[in-house]
């Protein structure tokens, strides 16, 4: 499998870290992520979370756009500079970051969500 498919829930540890769900690590180590990009998602209190590809998409978008238009400004901003990066230890946990909990209200469980070419998390 190669997609991010179902969802479940898991929760935060007294160090702020919460395992990635073991399918979506699957997904991670098949398509060779190293790390992780998490943006905010625009319509909900949710991180969209993905490989460089998730970033990619976006700048695909952007180059669409005149770059002298707000529009471009805005979405490169949003995009380069309003997301973080987000490392798996060895363990398969990653941290969630004061930007991450502030967006989502995240605070005990995160709820990871399956969107097929990248995956979000939720409170």
């Amino acid at each position: 499998m190669d997609r991010f498919l179902s969802n479940t829930v898991s929760r935060i540890d007294a160090k702020g870290r919460v395992s990635v769900p073991a399918h979506f690590r699957a997904v991670v180590q098949k398509r060779g992520y190293s790390e992780l990009y998490a943006l905010r998602c625009l319509d909900l209190p949710a991180m969209d979370v993905g490989g460089l590809d998730l970033l990619d998409r976006y700048e695909q978008r952007i180059a669409q756009e005149d770059p002298f238009l707000q529009t471009a400004d805005d979405m490169s901003f949003f995009c380069h500079g309003d997301g973080t990066f987000l490392k798996l230890d060895q363990d398969g946990r990653i941290t969630m970051t004061d930007f991450i909990r502030e967006h989502t209200g995240i605070s005990a469980e995160v709820a990871f969500v399956g969107r097929g070419n990248f995956f979000q998390i939720w409170e």
